[in-house]
């Protein structure tokens, strides 16, 4: 009996990593798997999201541009395809299981897939021509409308591969932005993601068919040559200058809405409330963890971006002190450009913050590359380099006690908390006001009575040594800002 060649054992081995993604496929999908708790709140955008997704046939397309780009976005029966182009094999294996999920949350359902083990894509059809033929076979046996594709590709590779299996082909990067389309609900956060949409799209514009009216150029055979040369591409141009046009207007849109943000953080700027902002990779916790901290009811799922639209909530640190906390939108592996620039006005909220807590799925089977890929991102934010950033390992309840203790070896500020059962929240909201900034001025005034205002924002932006209410005042004793210390010696009782 031979033994198997190298060849031989990696196609075995990617044939196993396909196998292993299959049979989990659909659990991305939120069949019940969700586990929402009194303190996840009212849950009101649940069914509207679930409903959303039971559409069949969903399109979340420009619609405007549909003569040109004839591949519709309605992903339904989907066939993965990806490269193992080195390192370990576990690697190929939870990026393919990525993508399966990113696929299902789209609301497509995985019917099979081929990885190919590859140094280098191929220039012209990304897999080489005999896996491009096989993934064309699976195609045909399995009905599949689509195929995704593990990577960012070049118009000439999707163009190559689409040639080959007859079908659609979208890449991690289409895949991603129909997500966000889908998920997005404030004027703001729509007009991002159309912003990159477009961004995405201009490059990839494809005429199709006769009514393109492309040049015939030359001595063309059967006779077409002089005489038969119609007026151009020019409907491709004036799509893209329809699509030039409307990214401007776009982004005078996103630049309108960016001082309504600021002003609102100049207001708690002005109110010297400290800031906290979770980031994080897609699904590990961060909207479970800001309803366990602020009650504040954001959608809860187990699925891939359920939350975009960044939401902003009051908190009370357990010495008495308020401070802001925001949770943002999640991170993924290869997180398009396109969407990184376009959300960049309310990624700034991360770059204004006092403090990062950085929320890691420690169950997750590579929580090491979700921390860089977040990482990578948050280094484009600008200011962000200067914020401290606290590592909070979520979902302890599930998360293997080895992997734990590797996290804390690697990431020396860190704390283990579980956003489902509550554990470690405690230790988390004590180390949160140890890292916030405290008031830099001594006090000691009696404060008229009159001027209760005065001495609640002490209790709520300060921090009180004592207090004793006298026939002239209350007397504090406290460490507030400069600006509060001002006001207070400003109208405090002389004796």
């Amino acid at each position: 009996m031979t033994e198997p060649t190298d060849q031989q054992r990696a196609r075995e081995l990617a044939d196993s990593v396909v196998a292993r993604v299959l049979a989990r496929a659909g659990t991305a999908l939120d069949e019940g798997t969700t586990q929402v708790r009194d303190t996840d709140g009212d849950q009101l955008d649940r069914e509207e999201r679930a409903a959303l997704r039971r559409v069949g046939g969903l399109s979340t397309e420009l619609q405007d541009v549909t003569e040109v780009e004839y591949r519709e976005l309605r992903l339904e029966k989907v066939v993965l395809a990806g490269l193992w182009s080195g390192g370990a094999v576990e690697e190929a294996e939870v990026s393919l299981r990525e993508l399966a999920a990113l696929a299902e949350t789209a609301g497509s359902t995985v019917l099979d897939g081929v990885l190919q083990r590859r140094a280098t894509p191929d220039p012209g059809t990304y897999l080489g021509s005999g896996k491009a033929a096989e993934l064309a076979e699976i195609v045909a046996a399995t009905g599949a409308d689509t195929v995704v594709v593990d990577a960012d590709l070049a118009p000439s590779q999707r163009r190559g591969l689409e040639d080959i299996v007859r079908v659609k082909v979208i890449d991690r990067t289409a895949l991603i932005l129909d997500i966000f389309a889908q998920h997005a609900k404030s004027r703001e956060g729509k007009a991002q993601v159309e912003l990159a949409q477009l961004e995405y799209l201009l490059p990839r514009l494809r005429g199709w068919g006769e009514s393109m009216s492309r040049q015939a150029g030359g001595r063309v055979a059967a006779g077409a040559g002089i005489g038969s040369r119609g007026p151009g591409e020019t409907k491709i141009e004036l799509d893209r200058r329809r699509i030039r046009t409307r990214m401007a207007k776009l982004r005078r849109e996103i630049a309108a809405m960016k001082p309504a943000r600021a002003t609102q953080r100049a207001a708690r700027r002005r109110g010297h409330v400290p800031a906290v902002a979770i980031v994080g990779y897609t699904n590990a916790g961060k909207s479970s963890l800001l309803n366990r901290l602020t009650g504040a009811g954001v959608l809860v799922e187990n699925a891939l971006f359920a939350t975009l639209d960044p939401t902003v909530r009051r908190a009370t640190t357990p010495d008495g002190r308020q401070y802001t906390i925001a949770d943002t939108v999640g991170f993924v592996r290869s997180l398009p450009t396109q969407l990184v620039e376009a959300f960049r006005s309310t990624l700034e909220e991360v770059g204004e913050s006092d403090l990062l807590l950085h929320v890691v799925d420690a169950s997750h089977a590579d929580p090491e590359g979700q921390i860089a890929a977040v990482r990578s991102v948050l280094a484009e934010i600008e200011g962000v380099e200067d914020v401290p950033e606290l590592v909070v390992l979520n979902k302890a309840d599930k998360a293997d006690p080895d992997t734990l203790a590797r996290l804390r070896r690697r990431e020396p500020r860190t704390v283990v908390v579980s956003a489902h059962t509550g554990a470690g929240l405690d230790e988390l909201l004590a180390r949160v006001a140890d890292e916030l900034p405290r008031p830099s001025v001594q006090v000691s005034v009696v404060v008229p009575y009159q001027r209760g205002d005065l001495v609640n924002r002490v209790h709520l932006e300060g921090e009180i040594d004592s207090e004793e209410h006298t026939g002239q005042g209350t007397r504090l004793q406290a460490r507030v800002d400069p600006e509060l210390a001002a006001e207070l010696q400003e109208v405090a009782v002389r004796e």
